[in-house]
């Protein structure tokens, strides 16, 4: 089989090498996946700029989540049978024509999911639905504030606060305006134009704050946010864009995010009855992997149901991944974008 191998880091176009390798054997737990598509995430140009803590040593296959058919079984696997259509969380090794992951992590598709679509499912939707139904207890009226609104887990997020009720503010940049007012904010913010923090509290002039933050950036924007959070409110803390600078990372932009969240006290947060919490999903996938079967099967009813429907903003062919991993670096993807073999 051909697997995209990261063998150095830095640019993408010097980065990655495509080979032949043995397809893989699934162990007892595990199903192995023959790959029609696969996703890529910011998490892929952190561990590609070598700045990503989880990536595993070089060289060594990127990738997150695949859709595709399932090519074989472990033992201790009795749900799966080969042929059958998945989508599934791959924790690396998904940038391959078969991978191999935790039964867990796979959930069956229907015809009519289109393989595209259903990458988005597995990383994407599954973030923002652990972020606002096991982090989060979203009511009608509750005011949110997303971040990064457009991208692939800012988008799914809208879907769902607005399925329940919520009134929206989402940041995006110019060119990405019309895509969050399509997915249904209530208050687009062009956060390259104006500062988020006056907009919304021009538009909550006569209200404390906002319910729940929803934050991808980190940096001064998480300190900024989590200054409008109303008492009682919770800022989810999912990633931070803001690390990379003109899809760049570098020593100062990272000591600038560090610095950029501030310092909070437990005492602090108590007083205002106010909260933190921190996602990873692979430490979820990890650690409470039966979690993770239940956000990633309820994703795939949400788009049966017609709640979500992700966006494929880009695809490419798999020999072209470097021009998929500038284009997530050029700030300027809306939705999932997809490679497909």
């Amino acid at each position: 089989m051909k697997a995209i191998h990261l063998t150095k880091t830095g640019h993408a176009s010097k980065s990655f090498e495509i080979k032949e390798v043995d397809i893989p054997t699934p162990s007892e737990n595990e199903v192995c996946i023959k790959v029609n598509s696969f996703g890529i995430n910011f998490a892929d140009v952190l561990a590609r700029q070598g700045i990503y803590q989880e990536a595993p040593p070089l060289p060594s296959i990127l990738g997150y989540d695949v859709a595709g058919t399932v090519h074989s079984v472990g033992s201790g696997v009795k749900n799966y049978e080969p042929g059958q259509r998945v989508t599934a969380l791959t924790k690396f090794g998904g940038y391959a024509e078969y991978a191999c992951t935790m039964q867990e992590g796979v959930s069956p598709i229907a015809d009519s999911l289109d393989y595209g679509t259903a990458t988005a499912l597995a990383t994407q939707a599954c973030t923002a639905y652990y972020c606002m139904e096991e982090c989060a207890t979203l009511r009608a009226g509750d005011r949110v504030l997303i971040q990064a609104a457009a991208g692939g887990v800012g988008s799914i997020m809208v879907q769902i606060a607005k399925d329940k009720g919520c009134i929206v503010f989402g940041t995006a940049s110019s060119a990405k305006q019309s895509y969050l007012k399509e997915l249904g904010v209530d208050y687009p913010i062009d956060y390259t134009q104006m500062d988020f923090v006056q907009e919304v509290q021009k538009e909550l002039s006569d209200y404390s704050g906002v319910d729940f933050v929803f934050d991808s950036i980190g940096g001064k924007t998480f300190k900024k946010a989590y200054r409008l959070l109303t008492p009682t409110g919770k800022i989810i803390f999912i990633g931070a864009a803001s690390q990379l600078k003109n899809g760049k990372s570098s020593l100062i932009t990272t000591l600038a995010l560090a610095t950029g969240f501030g310092i909070f006290s437990p005492i602090q947060l108590v007083m205002a009855s106010k909260g933190i919490i921190g996602v990873n999903m692979m430490r979820v996938a990890d650690h409470r992997p039966h979690i993770f079967k239940h956000c990633l099967d309820e994703v795939v009813s949400l788009w049966e149901q017609g709640v979500i429907k992700p966006l494929v903003g880009k695809t490419f062919a798999a020999n072209q991944i470097a021009d998929a991993h500038h284009y997530i670096e050029s700030r300027q993807s809306m939705g999932k974008v997809v490679c497909e073999w």
